[in-house]
């Protein structure tokens, strides 16, 4: 091999090392914003079969979803307590 190809030949492996670097970090960094998603998104309050179990005086059901351990939706309803605090009562 004259030395032109030799040099040519090395910087194509390493571009094709960096390049399967670079997927494989892309797809660590992607697969953790989806589980970020599912933690800022979810339920602040408790996760209930139906509205009636939250029908307490300062209790509401919001839109927020629910997950169940893996991380999937279930058809619970977000019951999510309103602190209406004591005004310095």
């Amino acid at each position: 091999m004259k030395k032109g190809q030799e040099l040519s030949m090395t910087v194509i492996v390493i571009a094709a090392i960096a390049l399967i670097v670079l997927v494989i970090l892309a797809a660590i960094f992607i697969g953790r914003a989806g589980k970020t998603a599912v933690g800022v998104d979810s339920c602040k309050g408790r996760c209930v079969a139906s509205s009636d179990e939250c029908a307490g005086q300062y209790e509401r059901v919001t839109n927020d979803p629910c997950y169940d351990s893996s991380s999937k939706k279930t058809d619970q309803l977000c019951c999510l307590g309103v602190d209406v605090g004591n005004n310095g009562n």
